[in-house]
């Protein structure tokens, strides 16, 4: 498959007050021409981070990219100025996030917002962006789209303003297509209406995506490669069938655990993970997990475990995959799920 993006042992930290904030720490990972790579785990762990950081979004007065390439088209996106990263945004890298209130501006009409893209980014006279702007609208399910175009945000449900940050993010057909929690500030029946288009456009447009997302239901019904990410770091990652089927990491064992299945087993209980995520200004000696899993064993209080291949897809960071582990189970329930078309998870 071609290989659109290649992010390789990116670190990223925040200063403050407190001291310095680890916020993403050795991430790596690659993303090919029409898949989804679904970015997973609680919040804090670093995902939107890592997000804003393919973009360049980050504040500028207390963060800075320590360390690590993010690769694109032959370019090092981190070492990009300002003036060269603005024409790939929008152009060839597009970012939906997760409240399309705060991603429109409420005092201009949606047809000048969708508009704004094509005339920075495209080289069309006004009568072919305002066409073009009326086709987008329409592609992305907005009815009338003639009419709404010069309507306001305000006049717009949530859902549909959600379209048209999509329209917006997809008008001069990026290669590239970042959703940070494009969902979770819309009912269950709008979400699901939303990735089904999300799926309609890749499909026609061969967009590559990268899904930030907490939810396993939405996972499960759009990406074909996941990244679990804890602390900063990505701790397991393979294709969909792996992380569902065939966990390896605890951590990736309790986010599985603690996700309520329809059609399941009533007799298994929902178990959340206990305690909460590290101070990523304090983090703990070893693994980052160690603090809350149940299966830590002495060593991984005491350093950090390496990357483990499981396969040529699956990847895990646990002592537990070392050769000298004792061999646990995973917990009762993982490990066959349903998903796609037939996925009844909760959310999906």
């Amino acid at each position: 498959m071609e290989k659109i993006l290649s992010v390789e042992n990116l670190h990223v930290s925040f200063y403050s007050d407190g001291g310095e904030i680890a916020a993403v720490r050795g991430v790596s990972f690659d993303v090919n021409k029409g898949e989804t790579l679904a970015i997973v785990g609680e919040s804090g762990s670093g995902k939107s981070v890592t997000a804003k950081t393919l973009m360049k979004l980050l504040p500028k007065q207390n963060s800075i990219i320590k360390q690590g390439d993010v690769k694109y088209g032959g370019k090092n996106l981190v070492q990009l100025t300002n003036r060269d990263m603005e024409k790939l945004r929008g152009s060839e890298i597009s970012m939906v996030f997760q409240d399309p209130m705060t991603s429109l501006n409420p005092t201009m009409t949606i047809g000048k917002q969708v508009m704004e893209g094509l005339k920075r980014h495209r080289t069309m006279s006004k009568k072919t962006a305002y066409t073009r702007t009326v086709e987008l609208l329409e592609l992305v399910g907005i009815p009338d789209p003639g009419e709404r175009i010069n309507q306001y945000p305000h006049q717009f449900s949530g859902g549909m303003r959600q379209r048209v940050v999509i329209a917006m993010a997809l008008a001069c057909n990026p290669k590239m297509l970042i959703a940070d929690e494009p969902t979770t500030a819309l009912d269950v029946t709008i979400q699901a209406q939303i990735l089904e288009l999300m799926k309609e456009l890749q499909k026609k447009f061969q967009t590559a995506i990268i899904l930030i997302t907490h939810d396993l239901g939405v996972v499960a019904n759009m990406a074909q490669r996941v990244a679990v990410m804890y602390a900063g770091e990505i701790m397991e990652s393979g294709t969909l069938d792996e992380i569902f089927y065939q966990p390896k990491h605890p951590y990736t064992w309790g986010l599985l655990s603690s996700m309520p299945k329809l059609h399941a087993d009533r007799s298994l209980p929902l178990t959340p993970i206990p305690g909460t995520p590290p101070d990523l200004s304090h983090l703990p000696e070893g693994c980052p997990f160690a603090p809350r899993c149940q299966y830590a064993l002495k060593v991984c209080h005491q350093y950090e475990p390496g990357k483990t291949k499981v396969s040529t897809t699956h990847t895990v960071s646990c002592w537990l995959e070392d050769e000298r582990a004792p061999k646990v189970k995973k917990p009762e329930g993982i490990g066959g799920m349903q998903r796609g078309r037939q996925s009844k998870i909760a959310g999906s």
